[in-house]
């Protein structure tokens, strides 16, 4: 259970005659709700005019009955659940975002994190360019326009706008005729198609939303590959394919994805559950019970157990009623919430060596809070175990880990840690096995660790956290 935010979700569907659309997006935001929790948004297309409705909140609380049925049928559609990793957390900035000029209009979901926004926005602007938002995906849909006016097709125009992309960017792109899925030449951020029995495409961040609208998931969108989704078939353009090595964020497997989704071929699940069984070789520890930190810590937890022989119990009820703790906003009262959230069995923990297992440790404090509940309930020895390596450097690409100031593994060391959660012993996932918890025993490549390792896959430019936009509007 960690205090930092996440990336976004975006889906997308597309057939050739009308239908329920909406309800389709709806139940593939459902899905993918994990992704973001801060405001949501959809976009339909029938006889090649929008609807849309986008607003602040949750899937469910945004689209009710009335609220569906009101965008109506169409034979195509966008969706978007967001976090806020460039620009406020304000209902402006949230998506889909639609465009219209010339050539027709223009809806975009975006997944990701450009490196180059501030450089990007004030060459923009310089131009005579006026934004409305603070978004780096108003920037990706300015520069696509751009390009559409000396383009002779949508996918023509996207292709060429890629270039001037640094960063993280898996994108799903609704034109008047037309759905394109673009996924940046690091394959930074995951990007998945599949095709439902009645003959619709869908595009998602995750199989899991294909799952949850019982669409049969094809394939991955290859780094820097466009796929065109039109009336005249499927079109895969892979002029930016091979650009750059691939790069898919490892947190994917270790956090971010839904345990039930499969990204690139690997079942996170048990990405999760081999990260566990690492940790047991690599920090085994005499105990009576290993329990899991929910969601994204159990897998591990089971791994872990499974290796070492030692029982798996459940330890920690969460409460399914909280949101996550990163949607409240400051340090004292995600402390506060930690106890709403997560209670403990304590006759799991009573009298016993406990093995706790997390998905990662950032600030410490939240950490803190979990070991004293389990002392209180009885727990004779805290053994932390964490499923990922040292968080020691900022993600520039779709988190709001900015710096190395909020980061308590760049200022102390193991042991010193330990003693600042009060752990009995502590040990994390050894960083050059981190790679194969989604590769079995292939390291290196094709992952980005930056976050553990500081090898950033792209060019990262003069960087601030997610509010850069907003500064530089105000010094303007």
């Amino acid at each position: 259970m960690r205090q930092y935010n996440e990336e976004c979700g975006v889906f997308g569907v597309f057939g050739n005659s009308d239908t329920d659309v909406a309800l389709t997006t709806y139940h593939g935001l459902y899905a993918l709700q994990h992704r973001g929790q801060e405001s949501c948004g959809i976009v339909i297309c029938r006889d090649r005019s929008f609807n849309m409705h986008v607003d602040m909140g949750l899937v469910s609380e945004v689209f009710t009955k009335n609220v569906l049925a009101s965008l109506g049928q169409g034979n195509m559609a966008v969706g978007h659940v967001r976090y806020s990793v460039t620009g406020s957390n304000t209902r402006q900035n949230a998506q889909p975002m639609v465009f219209k000029h010339l050539k027709g209009n223009l809806a975009l979901a975006h997944n990701g994190n450009l490196t180059n926004a501030k450089e990007l926005r004030q060459q923009l602007e310089l131009s005579g360019a006026v934004f409305h938002t603070t978004s780096d995906t108003e920037l990706i849909g300015y520069i696509i326009i751009q390009e559409r006016l000396r383009s002779k097709s949508i996918e023509e125009a996207v292709t060429r706008a890629m270039a001037h992309f640094d960063g993280a960017y898996s994108l799903v792109i609704m034109s008047p005729q037309k759905l394109i899925a673009v996924r940046d030449p690091h394959g930074l951020r995951p990007l998945c198609f599949g095709k439902t029995p009645d003959g619709r495409y869908v595009i998602a961040s995750e199989s899991c939303a294909l799952d949850a609208v019982g669409a049969r998931l094809e394939r991955e969108v290859d780094p820097g590959e466009v796929i065109v989704f039109s009336p005249d078939g499927v079109n895969y353009i892979r002029t930016h394919c091979g650009e750059a090595k691939p790069s898919l964020c490892i947190f994917e497997y270790i956090y971010f994805a839904r345990p039930d989704s499969v990204i690139d071929g690997v079942h996170v699940h048990e990405a999760r559950k081999k990260a566990g069984a690492l940790l047991a070789i690599e920090h085994p520890v005499q105990a009576d019970v290993v329990i899991g930190v929910p969601d994204s810590g159990i897998d591990a937890a089971i791994g872990y157990s499974h290796q070492s022989g030692i029982r798996y119990d459940i330890g920690l009820i969460k409460n399914k009623y909280i949101g996550r703790s990163f949607i409240v906003p400051q340090q004292s009262e995600r402390e506060n919430v930690v106890k709403l959230k997560l209670n403990v069995v304590a006759d799991a923990v009573a009298g016993k060596r406990v093995v706790l297992v997390d998905d990662s440790i950032v600030r410490g404090t939240t950490m803190k809070q979990l070991i004293g509940m389990l002392r209180e309930a009885g727990a004779t020895e805290v053994h932390v175990r964490v499923s990922a390596p040292p968080f020691l450097n900022p993600c520039f690409y779709g988190t709001d880990i900015d710096s190395r100031r909020e980061l308590i593994a760049y200022h102390a060391t193991v042991p010193e840690i330990a003693q600042i959660i009060g752990a009995d012993s502590l040990g994390y996932l050894e960083l050059d096995h981190v790679t194969y918890i989604a590769r079995g025993n292939s390291p290196g490549a094709g992952y980005c660790t930056a976050c553990f390792s500081g090898n950033y896959p792209t060019k990262i430019n003069d960087m601030q956290d997610k509010a850069s936009l907003e500064k530089l509007t105000a010094s303007t």
